[in-house]
C-alpha cells in the first residue's frame, strides 16, 4: 500500500529538497549508490575490481521526457566508456541500461533537436525506435573496449519492445546481454527461447508491482519459478548470471551449475552494490565469477525512491539503515 506513497514523493520536488536535507540520507544512499560523477565513480571501479569483482554499471536517471533527455543518458554511458577504456577492464566493467532512459516510453511521432556533443538525438517513429537508435552506439562504444551491455527488464509492457531490441543488436553483437524476470508467468518461455540463442541471460525475482494476470504474486511461488528458470538456462547453451542475493537460490544456483558440467566461468552471480558485501567476497575468493551492480549519477533520489516503492522489504531495509545510521 506504501509504494503509490513512495511513488508520488519520488516526483515531489518538495519531497526531494527534505529527504536530501536530512543529515541521515547522504551516508545512508551512499551505502547503496557511491558517486554522482564519473569522477567518483572510476575508483570505486579500481577498489571493487582490485578486490577480485566485476562489476556493471548503470548510470541512474528515470522519467525521461524529451528526446533532448535520452540524447543525454546516451551520452553519459559514452562518457563512462571513455573512462572504462582507460582502466582497460575489458568485459570485467560492464554496463546495464534501461530503455526507458533512452526513450523508449516517449510519444511518437517527434523529431529531435540538438542532443549533445554526441550529436544530435535521432529523429523517431516510436519510442521503440529512438531507444534503439541511443542504445546502438553505446553497445557500439562497449563491444570497442571488449566489453558489453545488459538490458535491463522493466515493468511488464515493456518487456516486447526490450526483447525486439535486444534481437536486434545481438545481429552485430551477439555478447548483449538481457534481464528476465522470474515472477513473470511468460518468462519460462522467453528463458527457453534465450538459453536456445546462446545470450547472456541475467536472472532476477523482479520487483516492480504487476497484476495477479501476468505475475505470480506469492514468494514461494516466485522462488519456485526462480529455480525452475534458472535450470533452463544452466542447461541451456547460454551464459546465466544469477541476480539474487538469496543465500538459498546461490546454493541451488551452484548446485544447478555442478549438474550442468558449467565451470565456474560459465556463468556468474551478481548483487547490488551494498548489500551482502561479504558474500560478494566470499564467492569471488572461491573462484565464482561475482559482478557488483553499481549505480551512480546525480539523479539518485528519482531512483533510489522507485526501488523502495518497488519492494516493501527494500523499504524496511532502508528504514533499518536510517535507525543504524541515525
Amino acid at each position: 500500500m506504501l509504494g503509490p506513497v513512495i511513488l508520488a514523493a519520488s516526483r515531489s520536488d518538495r519531497m526531494r529538497r527534505l529527504v536530501s536535507a536530512a543529515p541521515v540520507t547522504k551516508p545512508v544512499v551512499d551505502r547503496f549508490i557511491p558517486g554522482e560523477t564519473v569522477d567518483r565513480i572510476v575508483p570505486v571501479i579500481e577498489d571493487l575490481t582490485g578486490k577480485g569483482l566485476e562489476v556493471t554499471m548503470d548510470v541512474v536517471g528515470e522519467d525521461i521526457t524529451s528526446p533532448e533527455q535520452a540524447a543525454a543518458a546516451r551520452d553519459a554511458y559514452l562518457e563512462l566508456i571513455d573512462r572504462l577504456e582507460m582502466l582497460s577492464l575489458g568485459e570485467r566493467a560492464e554496463m546495464s541500461v534501461k530503455l526507458s532512459m533512452f526513450g523508449q516510453a516517449l510519444p511518437s511521432p517527434a523529431t529531435a533537436l540538438d542532443g549533445g556533443p554526441s550529436g544530435p538525438a535521432p529523429a523517431f517513429q516510436s519510442g521503440h525506435d529512438l531507444a534503439l537508435a541511443n542504445v546502438r552506439p553505446v553497445v557500439e562504444a562497449a563491444a570497442r573496449i571488449g566489453t558489453t551491455v545488459t538490458l535491463d527488464a522493466e515493468d511488464h509492457t515493456t518487456l516486447d519492445s526490450m526483447f525486439a531490441i535486444h534481437e536486434e543488436l545481438r545481429k552485430d553483437f551477439p555478447q548483449t546481454g538481457c534481464v528476465i524476470q522470474a515472477y513473470l508467468f511468460r518468462t519460462e518461455a522467453d528463458a527457453r527461447r534465450l538459453a536456445a540463442a546462446g545470450s547472456r541471460v541475467r536472472l532476477v525475482k523482479g520487483a516492480y508491482k504487476e497484476p495477479a494476470s501476468v505475475a505470480y504474486q506469492n514468494a514461494a511461488e516466485i522462488d519456485k519459478a526462480y529455480v525452475r528458470i534458472l535450470r533452463t538456462l544452466m542447461e541451456g547453451d547460454g551464459y546465466p548470471m544469477v541476480g539474487s542475493h538469496d543465500p538459498r537460490l546461490i546454493s541451488i544456483a551452484q548446485e544447478l551449475a555442478r549438474r550442468a558440467g558449467r565451470k565456474p566461468d560459465e556463468y556468474e552471480f551478481q548483487m547490488l552494490y551494498g548489500i551482502r558485501e561479504e558474500e560478494h567476497l566470499r564467492l569471488a575468493a572461491e573462484g565464482h565469477r561475482m559482478r557488483v551492480y553499481t549505480a551512480y549519477g546525480t539523479d539518485w533520489y528519482g531512483y533510489f525512491m522507485r526501488r523502495l516503492a518497488e519492494k516493501p522489504a527494500n523499504l524496511r531495509f532502508f528504514l533499518r539503515s536510517m535507525v543504524s545510521k541515525g
